[in-house]
């Protein structure tokens, strides 16, 4: 679809630029600290602030001054994951997963060119994970990550990796385009993508695609476990009944006439355009 400059509202993209780094700030973020990251004139992030304070979108800390992202964002971001009819038609095939295995299950997908996580089931007594619905996952190091950049064409795959870049969490992540790249291909042979202690010393992830009936890989879901359950000689069966699920959830996803506008979010385009070293600009790229 053709973008047009002329439609753009600058004071809109500034606003959701500051929705954007409130939700990462943990701690929220001053007046000060806000207008440093986004370097806009105070005055205008004030504006920005009050606006979205208003509409119910931020609040003020007390406490210590800080703007943060009020419930209404998370109320928002619930109400759209319910309009993920993959996430629906998933769902009961993640549930047999955990029952089959006793280990917590991950559905993620390609969302504003970030992998993120759309769904997780855990079994009862199972270890915590740090993960959450939302949460935006490395695609170099994690099994969903690397299971749907198996399936991007090479051109995609290089400018991910330009954007992103491949931060090492630890000796075992990989860290080389190279390596990456043969990773990959070995994925794509075998069905299924392994994070082999990549993210998290004494984790392991089992993941698989899952794709439409135009055999595009639109999510990925994964197992994880410690390395003590997914060991070597319980990773071929483990693995099988990753590939299994996902292939079941395949066949779901062709048998649904989904519903038009919901059925999936879009990967493609990204608001990364909007941004250049001074924060807002009003111009699509390429043009």
């Amino acid at each position: 679809m053709e973008i047009n400059p002329k439609s753009f509202v600058p004071s809109l993209g500034r606003g959701l630029m500051l929705l954007e780094i409130l939700v990462k700030s943990r701690a929220g973020l001053s007046l000060s600290q806000a207008t440093r990251q986004l370097n806009l004139p105070k005055s205008s992030v004030h504006c920005l602030l009050r606006t979205l304070e208003a509409a119910g979108y931020v609040y003020k800390d007390k406490s210590c001054g800080k703007y943060r992202v009020s419930l209404s964002i998370c109320d928002m971001a619930r109400q759209a994951l319910q309009g993920i009819s993959l996430r629906d038609q998933a769902r009961p095939a993640l549930r047999k997963l955990v029952a089959r295995t006793q280990m917590t299950v991950h559905l993620a997908v390609l969302e504003q060119r970030s992998c993120v996580l759309i769904e997780k089931v855990t079994p009862p007594g199972a270890p915590r994970t740090a993960t959450w619905i939302g949460k935006q996952l490395a695609l170099h190091c994690t099994a969903v990550g690397k299971a749907l950049l198996a399936h991007l064409p090479e051109a995609e795959v290089d400018q991910l990796i330009s954007e992103q870049g491949l931060i090492r969490y630890n000796d075992n992540t990989i860290s080389s385009i190279r390596q990456l790249k043969q990773e990959l291909q070995l994925i794509c042979s075998r069905g299924y993508a392994l994070d082999d202690e990549e993210e998290e010393i004494g984790v392991r992830c089992v993941g698989a695609p899952i794709f439409s009936p135009g055999k595009e890989a639109i999510a990925a879901l994964s197992i994880v476990g410690e390395t003590s359950r997914i060991s070597v000689e319980s990773l071929s069966s483990l693995c099988r009944n990753v590939v299994e699920t996902a292939n079941l959830v395949s066949e779901r996803m062709r048998d649904v006439q989904l519903e038009a506008g919901v059925s999936l979010p879009e990967r493609t385009t990204s608001p990364h355009w909007l941004r250049n070293n001074s924060g807002f600009i009003c111009a699509p790229p390429n043009q």
